[in-house]
């Protein structure tokens, strides 16, 4: 668990990363829960969409175990880039060579020296200068390392907590039986506790609520919702009020239903208008402010339409303009948008799906990343 900045942040609305509880609104109940969960035995599985604050609560709840057993150790790794077991193994190596460095207790000599058939090279970032690692480790050693990881852990003699992001990332591994393998080891293991976090929810559930898979009901469910719209209010306010400045309730009402009280996006608009703004008396500054926004990634957004085919261009742009889309499929929805066939349909979305570019909801399909959504409504709409 990397050590957080001793700096205090000038913009108080933190959208990457974890910077104390100072900056993290509420999920009080959610924090007891899965610290209790953790410290009584029970590994857990956190699901929810991404962009609802999974990764935040997950960094404040280590930073509250760290304060209360200051000889824990914390371990996050997020797995969503990885492509196979070697690319997990060097992830999960890495970041705990990394905390063993981290412990001002354990010289680099005496980490490097634990570490040495993993290969472990020490190096300075070239931005910041901090020391980084890198691990190095024999493909056909994997699941060996595998074990000798979890071994290690094992050995500690701390009570040790390790959260594992996009966990649903194994399942496309072309390794058969990583489910099976992690699991072998995760079951024997008493010191060590696990969260499983993961924003695909159809497959997390299967994972830990199919008979058929390794990891069946093997760890207490948990699921996030947005944060309560008047707790929130008083969190971002207080944050105004404490530059003489004041943020509307009815203008953030608002700012909160566009984006159905997801915490990344409402962050990223208030670190703007935090920026440029004293008083937040005006729904056109929160528009101003996510024009500002919209502009910074018309790159990136531009770049994204041009891997598309012309079906999925064209879906994503009618969900886009429907807002929400409950059958995409439909005769109806087809004719409205002069979409191709329903077969063609199926496809496409499909795809966008595995993109991570459409969401299905309860209630039906949306863009998942809500400034495209915005930038596609503006654009072609």
């Amino acid at each position: 668990m990397a050590k957080k900045s001793t700096f205090k942040p000038r913009n108080p609305f933190i959208y990457e990363g974890y910077e104390g509880p100072d900056y993290f609104c509420d999920r009080t109940k959610e924090t007891e829960e899965l610290i209790a969960n953790l410290q009584n035995g029970r590994n857990t599985t956190l699901i929810s969409p991404r962009k609802i604050g999974k990764t935040g609560l997950i960094h404040h709840a280590f930073n509250q175990i760290k304060q209360q057993d200051k000889n824990a150790v914390c371990i996050y790794i997020d797995i969503f880039h990885t492509q196979n077991q070697y690319d997990f193994v060097q992830t999960l190596g890495k970041a705990i060579v990394e905390e063993r460095l981290l412990d001002s207790r354990s010289s680099m000599a005496k980490v490097l020296g634990y570490f040495s058939h993993w290969r472990p090279t020490i190096s300075a970032d070239p931005v910041t200068g901090a020391p980084t690692v890198s691990v190095t480790i024999e493909r056909s050693n994997t699941e060996y390392t595998v074990k000798s990881i979890f071994d290690h852990l094992n050995q500690s003699g701390k009570e040790v907590y390790v959260a594992i992001d996009e966990f649903q990332t194994i399942t496309d591994y072309p390794e058969q039986g990583t489910e099976a393998l992690l699991r072998s080891y995760i079951q024997f293991i008493h010191n060590v506790h696990f969260i499983f976090s993961g924003s695909k929810q159809h497959l997390m559930y299967e994972m830990f609520g199919s008979p058929k898979r390794p990891f069946y009901q093997s760890t207490a469910t948990m699921t996030l919702q947005p944060l309560n719209e008047k707790v929130y209010f008083d969190f971002a306010s207080q944050w105004f009020e404490a530059k003489k400045g004041s943020l509307s309730r009815e203008v953030f009402q608002q700012l909160y239903s566009l984006f159905d009280g997801y915490t990344w996006y409402l962050q990223s608009v208030l670190n703007r208008l935090y920026e440029t703004e004293r008083h937040v008396t005006d729904y056109q500054q929160v528009r101003e402010a996510i024009l500002s926004i919209l502009n910074d990634k018309v790159s990136q957004y531009e770049m994204l339409m041009t891997f598309l085919t012309d079906n999925q261009r064209n879906l994503l742009k009618a969900i886009a303009k429907d807002s929400l889309v409950p059958q995409p499929q439909s005769n109806d929805f087809v004719r409205k948008h002069d979409l191709p066939s329903a077969s063609s349909i199926k496809k496409a979305l499909t795809v966008l799906q595995d993109k991570d570019l459409v969401y299905q909801t309860q209630k039906g399909y949306i863009v998942y990343d809500r400034f495209l959504d915005l930038w596609l409504k503006r654009t072609f709409i």
